[in-house]
Formats: C-alpha cells, structure tokens, sequence
C-alpha cells in the first residue's frame, strides 16, 4: 500500500513508470547491430552504383522504429506503403527520400505528400493529371516515380505503355520523373522463367524510352529475393525489405549471404500450477491433461500476434529448453507444460522467437506450421508489444 506522502498520482508521473510496465508482461526485442550487419552483408554483393533502398512499410514489418539506423547502417532511402508511414517518418525526423509504394488519388492526399515532401508513385495517366492540376495550384514541384506492370497485375501501367506514359509525365508542370520501377512476382521461385521475362519486359519498356530520349534517372527492379538471386536486376538501386531484418526470401537463398534475425519475442510467466489427471486446460478442451500437470501461464496471445492456429503446435524456449504449449491460445495468454521445470517461478522469461543457448526459434518456423509466409508473422506483432532495443 502507498503512503500518504506517495500517492498513485506521484507513482504515473515518476520517469520510470512505463517502461518498468513494458517488461512485465510482453515484449518484441530489436537487435540493432543484426540489423546493421545485414545492411552491411547486402550491401557486400551490390556494384558500386547501385544503391540500397531499406523498406519500412508495415512498421518495418513489425520491427518499429528502425528507419535511421538502416540510414546511418548504409541505406539511401527508404520506401513506405501508405501516407501515414511516411508521414510519421517526417515526424519522426527522417530527412532522407522516402517512396511511397502505394497509389494515392485525391487531392487532400497529395496535398499531404507535398507537405511532408514525399514521392509518390504513379499508376496511370489520370492520376498523373489529378496530381499535375493539384501541385499547379500549390505551386509546388514533387519527384514522382513511374510504376510499370510487367507481370505482377497489381500497380502500374502496362510495360508496352511506358513511353506515352513517361511522355505525358514529362510534359505536365508539378512533376519530375526520379525513377520508373517495376515489381517482380516470383522472385523468390528457383526456377527463374518468370522473373526472367518480367525483367525481359521491364529492359523493353526501357529501351523504347532511350529510343524516344526519356531515359529516366533511376531504374528499380529488384526486392530482396531478386537482389539476393541475380545480380543483373540491380540496376540503380534495389529496394530490399525482408532481408534486411534477418529473414530469406526463399530457402535456396540462404547461402547468398549471412544474415541474422532482428527480432526476438519474449513474454514472462504470470502464474505456475499443478492440474490433475483428466484436467482441460483452456477454451473448448482442446487439451485434457493426462496425468498430473505443472503448468505455466504466459502473458502473451493472438492479439499479439500469436497465431490461434499455432494452439498445441507451437514450442518456446524455456531456460534454454524447448516446452511445449497446450491448450487453445487466448487473446491475451496461454499455457505451457512446465512439467520438466518443477522449480519454474512467476516472472521468468518465455522465448517465443528468437534464441536460447544453443536452440533457436524462427519466424520461418512459425510460417510453415501455418502454411504461410514470413512476412506475414512479422507483420502480425501487434503495438501493444513494446519494441526494446536489445
């Protein structure tokens, strides 16, 4: 209980208050020197004029505030999906150019953009007008960059239109072509027949802008499966992503480079118990104990990110050993069989990704229980978990 002289109030101001709150119960650890060593390794099989680009769209795919270390780590610039990542990029102090890989099509929209000096992406023609007639009555100039679709069926106008496409860019006030970049569908495939003709495509659209003398200044084609498999999608840049934080596009490309995982997921203990035999644990029974239990509950759930899908299948580190979780998952916690740990106490810390001794657990991991990708799980770490700088 507190004393009269310290009152709850003097407790929520103290400086401490919150983050000693943040550790309690869940949290996302963030390697900074991993990711620096990746930016580093990448960086290692790019030609001198090629230029990294670091993608920090979905808060970083989950990895938070990381934008200036990958800036002062070696990345050029950086790329964002919407309006709002980049803009509180802006607030964030981030200076370097930030491309804005989504479209954008009303006014009030590039309003913003130019405010907090953005680039934005062109899609087609209309929105290319739409923006010419906005910054025209702002009086304002935006680097705009050209999308062409050579295959990926998502943003962009057709490859074979390139021409009159950057033509009417190039003729509209308010507009200065900085690149013309394209998307590949299935880089991370081995067998490359796809990519391949895609980047046939891309080289085509090229050639016929030379031929019409509207070389653009910047040319970019490569994610991080691309930049990872073949050197001839370089280009003027790469715009790299998923490698940056640790994870491979695809398992044949492991031996590329090294790259270590950012991201760690932690969580403690918040009570331990013995069950009896014939004991469910959990919603709907899923799980009904055999013989007598010790269990642990663990302050972490789906609405953090861990998948429902993942109930009875999912293994965590503890003490340096792999225990298995039972039971369904809940929104905010789930349990353990902490059997082999009888001296296990309430605070200790649970590894749900990341590593312990010599026993590591990956995202990629996680991805084929679920059949999915890794990009998703990252993308799933919900705000509510604190990212703490290792």
């Amino acid at each position: 209980m507190l004393s009269e002289e310290y009152t709850v109030k003097d407790y929520l101001d103290s400086s401490s208050w919150l983050s000693q709150l943040s550790y309690q119960r869940a949290w996302v650890e963030i390697d900074h020197s991993a990711l620096i060593h990746n930016v580093q390794e990448i960086k290692k099989i790019l030609g001198p004029k090629t230029a990294l680009m670091g993608v920090v769209k979905a808060d970083a795919y989950g990895h938070g505030n990381v934008a200036q270390t990958l800036l002062d780590a070696g990345c050029s610039s950086l790329a964002v999906a919407t309006l709002n990542e980049g803009i509180e990029l802006r607030k964030a102090g981030i200076t370097a150019s930030i491309l804005l890989l989504g479209a954008t099509n009303t006014p009030a929209e590039i309003k913003a953009i130019a405010l907090w000096d953005l680039e934005p992406t062109l899609c087609d023609h209309h929105q290319a007008l739409l923006y010419s007639d906005t910054l025209k009555a702002l009086g304002a100039t935006l680097r705009v960059h050209l999308k062409l679709d050579t295959g990926m069926s998502r943003l962009g106008v057709p490859w074979y239109e390139a021409t009159s496409f950057a033509s009417l860019v190039q003729r509209l006030p308010g507009l200065e072509i900085a690149s013309i970049y394209s998307h590949l569908a299935t880089a991370d495939d081995p067998n490359p027949q796809v990519m391949s003709l895609q980047q046939e495509r891309y080289e085509e659209a090229i050639a016929q802008l030379n031929l019409h003398n509207l070389t653009p200044p910047c040319l970019h084609l490569a994610n991080s499966a691309a930049t990872l498999s073949d050197r001839t999608c370089h280009y003027d840049l790469v715009r790299v992503g998923l490698a940056l934080y640790g994870l491979y596009p695809a398992a044949h490309l492991r031996k590329v480079v090294s790259l270590r995982p950012v991201l760690q997921v932690k969580a403690r203990v918040t009570q331990v118990k013995t069950i009896p035999p014939g004991t469910g644990v959990s919603y709907g029974h899923q799980f009904i104990s055999d013989r007598s239990l010790r269990i642990a509950v663990v302050g972490i759930g789906y609405a953090d990110g861990v998948p429902r899908r993942l109930s009875q299948r999912l293994q965590v580190l503890l003490r340096g050993q792999l225990v298995s979780q039972i039971g369904a998952i809940t929104m905010d916690q789930l349990m353990l069989d902490v059997s082999a740990i009888p001296d296990l106490q309430v605070g200790e810390v649970v590894t749900l990704l990341g590593k312990q001794g010599n026993i590591s657990l990956e995202v990629d991991q996680w991805a084929s229980l679920l059949g999915t990708i890794s990009w998703e799980i990252l993308c799933g770490f919900k705000n509510r978990l604190p990212r703490v700088n290792q």
